[in-house]
């Protein structure tokens, strides 16, 4: 099982957001310190605020903030509600199945079983515990280095030629 973009970039933008400690920051400076492309990454922030996670706040000096306090953040909730597909195999979507065993092979229960399991191991654990005193300061540090690459010295390709 492999999470969709959409779903390790919702978790990526709460980490982001909680190792700023509430301030507003700009889908620029998330999709900046990630390298991510900043359109895929203002519909996640849209599912996000959809959910209630974060706050959308618009105009001049606008830009999104966590609604919710870390501790208030499971994981396994993010990801069950940003990953658009959570059938691992076909016969989980009544609707499409086309397999002939479905009803009787028992693979289906096993599955959602496990599946089960894995989004209540996740939400055994909250923002908040990947935001402890020691990682915060090492992702801020982590994503100044980042927007300082991003801001610094222009190269070659971004120079003005006039």
């Amino acid at each position: 099982m492999q999470l969709s973009l959409h779903a390790d970039y919702a978790l990526r933008v709460l980490i982001y957001l909680g190792a700023n400690d509430g301030a507003v920051v700009s889908t620029r400076q998330i999709s900046d310190a990630y390298g991510i492309s900043k359109h895929h990454l203002s519909r996640v922030v849209q599912t996000l605020g959809t959910h209630g996670y974060v706050e959308l706040l618009t105009g001049r000096g606008g830009g999104v903030r966590l609604k919710k306090s870390p501790a208030e953040i499971r994981l396994g909730d993010v990801v069950r509600e940003t990953e658009a597909n959570l059938n691992l195999v076909e016969c989980f979507d009544p609707v499409t199945n086309t397999c002939p065993i479905a009803h009787t092979c028992g693979l289906q229960s096993c599955l959602r079983e496990a599946l089960t399991a894995f989004i209540d191991s996740l939400n055994q654990h909250t923002l908040a515990e990947l935001l402890v005193a020691d990682r915060r300061s090492a992702l801020s540090a982590a994503f100044i280095e980042v927007r300082g690459r991003a801001t610094g010295p222009p190269s070659a390709d971004r120079r003005s030629t006039g």
